[in-house]
């Protein structure tokens, strides 16, 4: 089992998606590097964080349909993680975020224009890569990058007069799914899968996507810190509308405990601690929080059902088993 909770099933498949990332790993430091030792320090900052390598495992998963030994799947990887990773400093210039991965975020290590700018590099450098792959990936990667920057503009301006689940939804879809769709896609088209196959994998990858997010803001109120790697809470303290909270806000049950978390949550972001925990405790034993349970484990069968088209075997199971733990996780 992998820390996102995909379950490879075979060691002959684990083996192989191992040492794809293992080379997607060694191919980062390479790609990141710079004339100027300032900029190589300052764009490996997050590469030597580390992370879960999410949308580069779906990349090697991906090839599996076709040949898993495509060294252009390792390049298309490296776009994807690229283009993910320069999407990271700038979000933490815009949340303003003190830490990344357990370390300082870079707009804190160094400026805010620093870390938009090492973005920007990282974006050019994904660019680059692309190129190497052939027109339709620079298409697809400027898209993805077009979908991701639409999702971005659509969180900071909010609903306006979309409905706020609807509009929460789409951003997610936007801002999370759609580079994780391309990830999916880019496996298979890059190890050789029909187009059929390809389409199924994109299909997958989006919906799995934002089953993923989803199940994070759940984490986020319904586990411990060692089950979420944060402090519980933390997007109720920063007043983050996340879904299980739009239901709360959303939601017209008369009962006292209903209506007292409506009154908490209405009032913006919950900086006070007794209120903060008083408000953590009615979510968590709140219709709202079983909502959104049940829409996660809608979309994970979604996602399950888009592999419908995919041969049977290892790498389908091990993307099967995805949809099972997200479906579990939050429970």
């Amino acid at each position: 089992m992998t820390s996102i909770g995909l379950d490879f099933i075979e060691p002959a498949l684990e083996a192989s998606v191992r040492q794809t990332l293992a080379d997607i790993e060694e191919e980062l430091r390479v790609a990141v590097k710079s004339a100027d030792p300032f900029v190589t320090e300052a764009a490996r900052h997050l590469v030597d964080a580390g992370g879960k390598r999410f949308r580069p495992l779906l990349v090697a998963l991906g090839a599996h349909f076709g040949d898993p030994r495509s060294p252009l799947a390792v390049q298309a990887a490296l776009v994807v993680e690229l283009t993910h990773l320069a999407t990271l400093y700038h979000d933490d210039v815009m949340d303003e975020a003190p830490v990344r991965r357990g370390a300082p975020s870079a707009n804190s290590r160094w400026t805010n224009s620093v870390a938009i700018l090492v973005g920007d590099y990282l974006f050019a450098r994904a660019a680059d890569v692309a190129a190497g792959l052939g027109p339709e990936a620079v298409r697809l990667q400027a898209r993805t990058f077009a979908r991701l920057v639409h999702g971005q503009i659509a969180e900071t301006v909010g609903p306006r007069d979309q409905d706020p689940v609807a509009h929460y939804l789409q951003v997610i879809a936007e801002k999370t799914g759609s580079l994780i769709a391309t990830s999916a896609r880019f496996g298979g088209m890059f190890g050789g899968a029909t187009p059929e196959h390809t389409e199924a994998l994109a299909g997958y990858g989006e919906t799995i996507g934002v089953a993923f997010q989803l199940s994070d803001d759940l984490l986020d109120i319904a586990s411990d810190s060692t089950q979420s790697g944060k402090t519980p809470g933390t997007d109720l303290r920063e007043g983050v509308p996340t879904l299980p909270v739009l239901y709360a806000l959303a939601s017209d049950d008369a009962d006292a405990a209903s209506t007292r978390l409506r009154e908490i949550l209405s009032a913006g972001p919950v900086t006070d601690d007794v209120l903060h925990a008083e408000a953590l405790g009615l979510l968590r034993e709140s219709p709202a929080l079983k909502r959104a349970r049940e829409t996660v484990r809608t979309y994970a069968e979604d996602a399950r059902s888009r592999l419908a088209p995919l041969p049977d075997g290892s790498p389908k199971r091990a993307l099967e088993s995805l949809c099972d733990f997200i479906a579990d996780r939050t429970n």
